[in-house]
């Protein structure tokens, strides 16, 4: 089968690496293309992932709304010249190739219908199937629920082994405390009218956090000069490893505290996103490895800091949390390789029989 991969965003090269290097081992071809976004490119030269890059993305509506276009006829060029059977990934653009060529689509979202209306409108009526996590509200009948998330497609145990040299790298000794920060940069087309952190609350939680451990800042975008000094300096692909050692993940990135989440990483998140996102929500209140909370409730987040450094052996009760989270969910990365392999058969196999799935562990 000819197969197309499209990568929207950094975080889209970890969901869909172990599926596109198992398909290759099952004898696929497997065309990967990308956007102009040297994060995700960068990912995709350390995976030793060949792609075509098919421009630049831009921020703004207007602009997004003209590379979509532009983007949407470079990837129905590369699909007739390879005569591509598939295509899959978090992608608007795999959505309206797959009306305008023979391509199927099948699309990948885990947000809920409420906070990308955009994507609801413009991607989903064009999609041949969408994946998304058990219970999303979603309206689209096109929808086939995981038990999983995105996150467990590169951080379950069956793929991934903390790397524990990441502490020299980062130069933290063994069990020393210290933070990872996510500041993010709400750039994109459902981050419209969304908050995060405030840059007081940015100062606030460095200051205090740096009197606990050492800090380490990530952020999408360029980093303000006055954080500087507390910038992430590891090689990408070991940043899971130095969140899974991690005392603790505080940031109003949805993806990362995810990430953190399924590590077994005490995570705080804090945006307008906070109680709109239904996978969040699961991993908050049904596995306790999270919590969110909206800009105005800054003095609740700080106290449940407070209260997690507090907790005697707070690692190895995240790790038992996780163990449970983890006795329920299944491997992505199989099961999405599988979906793939044999579609569309295995769009009607789980239609007839949704617990097929638990079979990938």
């Amino acid at each position: 089968m000819n197969i197309l991969i499209d990568i929207n965003h950094p975080a889209h090269v970890h969901l869909l690496r172990n599926a596109y290097f198992k398909l290759l081992e099952k004898g696929h071809k497997v065309l990967v293309v990308v956007k102009e976004i040297p994060s995700a490119i960068k990912l995709l030269d350390l995976y030793g992932i060949p792609f075509t890059c098919i421009g630049k993305k831009n921020d703004g509506i207007g602009k997004k709304g003209f590379d979509q276009l532009k983007h949407d006829l470079r990837i129905l060029k590369l699909v007739r010249q390879n005569h591509i059977d598939l295509g899959f990934g978090s992608s608007i653009n795999i959505a309206h190739v797959s009306k305008l060529s023979k391509m199927k689509s099948i699309v990948l979202d885990d947000d809920d219908d409420e906070v990308e209306p955009l994507f609801v409108k413009f991607g989903h009526p064009f999609a041949d199937t969408i994946l998304s996590p058990v219970d999303t509200p979603r309206k689209s009948k096109k929808t086939v629920y995981v038990h999983s998330y995105h996150e467990l497609a590169y951080l379950h145990p069956n793929s991934f082994t903390p790397d524990a040299s990441v502490l020299t790298d980062a130069g933290v000794k063994e069990g020393e405390p210290y933070f990872v920060l996510r500041f993010n940069a709400f750039k994109a087309h459902h981050d419209v009218g969304v908050v995060g952190l405030t840059i007081e609350n940015k100062r606030r939680l460095v200051k205090y956090l740096s009197s606990k451990g050492k800090v380490f800042i990530t952020t999408e975008r360029d980093i303000d000069d006055e954080f500087k000094p507390y910038q992430l300096k590891v090689s990408p692909e070991k940043a899971h490893s130095l969140m899974y050692y991690a005392t603790m993940l505080v940031g109003d990135s949805q993806t990362m505290t995810s990430e953190a989440a399924v590590l077994g990483t005490p995570a705080i998140r804090c945006n307008t996103f906070v109680g709109r996102i239904h996978y969040l929500e699961e991993e908050e209140h049904k596995y306790g490895l999270t919590y969110g909370f909206r800009p105005e409730q800054s003095e609740e987040m700080f106290a449940k800091i407070d209260e997690l450094l507090a907790m005697p052996n707070l690692k190895e009760e995240w790790q038992r949390r996780r163990k449970k989270m983890l006795s329920e969910k299944i491997d992505y990365a199989q099961f999405l390789t599988w979906f793939i392999e044999n579609y569309p058969e295995s769009q009607k196999i789980m239609r007839e029989n949704p617990d097929y799935q638990f079979r990938f562990r």
